[in-house]
């Protein structure tokens, strides 16, 4: 890509798109552009098409995205395959219309069937079935892959998919009521030790930003206590979803964001394609994992949080609450073959993001 290449880059205000437009900004990227969802609601059709009619980018970064974790996306799940399906239709399509040169599309792992071979390739897609808990999301991602790949098959565009596993770093969702399992597991144990300390204080400083289900750091002492009860959250004790013997993988978002780069200047789709199958009448599957071919379990994951925090209390799963799937462990094999690797590790990260958390850097 051209330096002053205008590239439009959807969610640049969240997890992923932040990361990627700083890791494009650093690049010496000049011509980026961001419409917060006041600005353009990425659900309106007609909106999407209004403003690629006047901004024209060459590339799009398709970085927006419905997402929650294993709460949300099991009581919310008509929301979750509803509007992703229509937030990729809209700009793909609009993409595809108004002539975009290279478009990436970002999707997750939990594509794959959660009983999939260990660790998983690109190979693996569609061929079980997936995890209950986030199906919806799953394949309303499987689709958004499915568009790039036979839009260019049909049409000769240049859509590349990739896709991340479970990430977390600046910017990231720390609400409990639609977290992810890091910043989830990071509040909560921070709210304990705060309550733990009897520091008061803190616990309302932390929910003057993020309220727990209308409760602000207004709140009487006992509303308060109370509102973090409902979450788990006690002075002795952080109760948590599942047996904590799930694996997961983890990957640094501004790590994330240098593969997509990387990806974006070096790769395209009939590259991928050339080298994915001798049989030309059926290319599938040219998607490409992030992530660190790593992994760790939940339980191993919360004793790490609670060292980064230097919390003392016990942290205790109940089982009677889902785990997800039990492990989902990416090959990075085709993106280590495309010449990258990830740099942070997940000590080292997590306490980057405690104090992204806490106000620092």
């Amino acid at each position: 890509m051209d330096k002053n290449s205008k590239i439009y880059i959807a969610g640049h205000n969240g997890l992923v798109g932040s990361a990627i437009l700083n890791n494009l900004s650093a690049k010496g990227y000049s011509n980026i552009i961001g419409k917060s969802h006041k600005e353009l609601d990425l659900l309106d059709q007609a909106a999407v098409r209004g403003f690629f009619d006047s901004e024209r980018p060459s590339c799009v970064i398709l970085a927006a995205a419905k997402v929650g974790g294993i709460m949300a996306n099991n009581t919310c799940r008509a929301d979750f395959i509803c509007e992703n399906l229509q937030i990729q239709q809209n700009v793909i399509y609009e993409s595809f219309r108004h002539d975009v040169k290279k478009l990436l599309f970002l999707g997750s792992t939990c594509i794959y069937p959660k009983n999939a071979p260990q660790p998983i390739t690109e190979n693996a897609l569609l061929t079980g079935e997936l995890e209950y808990t986030n199906e919806p999301y799953a394949i309303a991602k499987i689709a958004g892959l499915k568009m790039c790949e036979n839009f260019n098959l049909q049409y000769g565009t240049n859509y590349i998919a990739v896709m991340p596993t479970n990430l977390y770093g600046p910017r990231d969702n720390f609400h409990l009521e639609n977290s992810h399992v890091i910043p989830g597991i990071m509040r909560k144990i921070f709210l304990a030790k705060c309550l733990m300390n009897g520091d008061t204080a803190s616990i309302r400083q932390d929910l003057s930003t993020r309220p727990i289900n209308n409760i602000d750091g207004s709140a009487s002492e006992d509303k308060l206590i109370s509102a973090l009860s409902t979450y788990g959250i006690y002075g002795d004790r952080v109760e948590l979803w599942g047996t904590g013997n799930a694996l997961r993988e983890f990957l640094w978002s501004e790590d994330m964001a240098d593969a997509c780069v990387h990806i974006l200047e070096r790769v395209d789709f009939k590259d991928i394609a050339a080298s994915m199958s001798s049989n030309k009448n059926e290319i599938r599957n040219c998607h490409i994992n992030i992530g660190t071919g790593k992994e760790i379990s939940i339980k191993n994951l919360a004793d790490t949080v609670a060292k980064t925090v230097d919390y003392h209390g016990e942290i205790r799963f109940d089982p009677s609450k889902p785990d997800g799937t039990m492990r989902k462990l990416t090959d990075v094999t085709k993106l280590h073959g495309l010449g990258w690797r990830h740099k942070v590790e997940i000590e080292d990260g997590l306490g980057r993001l405690f104090r992204w958390y806490r106000g620092g850097k």
